[in-house]
């Protein structure tokens, strides 16, 4: 028997909240026209908001701009002395994408070189990792309860960690233990908290046998000041949590703000969509599949395939054969550019069924 750990954060998280106003802005910006690009950096901190970041979009507009990072922030419930929508400085210091890096994007190469990497097992229905995909379930699940009742006595910045116990490699025998911790009102007893997120975890999760899980509710004590107001916020910082929670390779890119010409974004949501049709279809118990770019270049360096503990060829050479792994296929094949950005951001970017690379239609 082994244990393995995965952690996820709400959108409350102040790196989520960075995560969310880039790909808000972004979505703006790109506005679904696959001539305009968009990198969109932000960091979040006490009453404050600062853009950094390239675009190339006829769309650019200072105020509306400032509205979407402000109706953002609104939305995912900050209305807090420390971080609130109305009263945040917002710093825009996006500029012009380098003329340099459009020789190689305008034509739809990659917007950058890297490695990119896709998973998938059969551990659970939508074929993620298990302790990626409870950690998830777990904190949207505290999201619905808060709502969006500003006085609800649930806060926006929540994190969530769940130790899996495997008898072998995908084959989980249950949850050892369930960490979470939840941002509070201050008229909220800690005895109170812990009870509470304890029963709706429960109520998550009945399907699972609980009996012997240890529960870990605010370990450290009383959470009353959190958000960008107890911690800052940057743009990409919780890759791990938008991929499979460590347990599969992680190529290094982050997605959020991002345009899909920049493979470290569609590139990954290709690779994603090959290792689960590979499972799906019943080939392999688990596949991890990698593609890597070149700058400027279309096609990709390299396409690698990992499944059931043995390298297959065969997968790599088919997927080469029968699927375009450009820029522009890959684009076209999940109409990339007409995609809202901000139904990724939260809680995975893989894993849910309504987004177009977890279509099972390969094999």
């Amino acid at each position: 028997m082994y244990q393995f750990t995965s952690e996820s954060v709400s959108n409350g998280h102040p790196d989520k909240v960075a995560d969310l106003i880039s790909d808000a802005v972004a979505t703006f910006l790109l506005d679904g026209k696959k001539h305009h690009r968009a990198a969109i950096e932000t960091l979040v901190t006490t009453n404050m908001v600062t853009l950094a970041g390239e675009y190339k979009s006829d769309k650019f507009d200072k105020k509306e701009i400032e509205d979407i990072v402000r109706n953002t922030i609104k939305r995912i419930g900050y209305e807090q002395d420390g971080f609130h929508w109305k009263n945040v400085k917002v710093y825009n210091e996006l500029h012009g994408q380098s003329a340099d890096i459009a020789l190689g994007t305008d034509d739809f190469g990659a917007g950058d070189q890297g490695l990119m990497f896709g998973y998938a097992c059969n551990e659970t229905s939508n074929f993620m990792p298990s302790a990626i995909h409870y950690s998830h379930r777990i904190l949207k699940r505290i999201e619905q309860e808060r709502g969006f009742d500003i006085d609800h006595w649930i806060k926006p910045d929540s994190k969530s960690q769940v130790t899996m116990n495997y008898e072998a490699i995908n084959n989980p025998l249950g949850i050892d233990t369930i960490v979470c911790s939840t941002q509070h009102s201050d008229e909220m007893s800690i005895n109170a908290v812990r009870s509470a997120i304890e029963e709706i975890i429960r109520d998550e999760l009945k399907e699972v046998n609980l009996n012997k899980t240890r529960f870990l509710i605010n370990p450290t004590g009383r959470f009353v000041i959190g958000g960008p107001d107890g911690d800052t916020g940057l743009t990409g910082r919780k890759i791990i949590v938008d991929t499979y929670g460590g347990y599969a390779p992680h190529g290094g890119g982050a997605f959020s703000g991002k345009d899909p010409t920049k493979v470290d974004r569609s590139a990954a949501y290709m690779a994603r969509y090959l290792a689960k049709n590979i499972v799906a279809s019943g080939k392999a118990k688990n596949a991890t599949v990698q593609l890597s770019y070149a700058i400027g270049v279309k096609e990709p360096t390299s396409v690698y395939v990992y499944a059931d503990g043995l390298v297959r060829n065969e997968f790599a050479d088919y997927f080469r054969e029968k699927v375009d792994l450009t820029p522009q296929g890959i684009i076209d094949k999940f109409d990339l550019f007409s995609l809202d950005l901000t139904k990724t951001t939260n809680y995975g970017h893989f894993g849910k069924e309504d987004l177009p690379w977890e279509t099972v239609d390969l094999f």
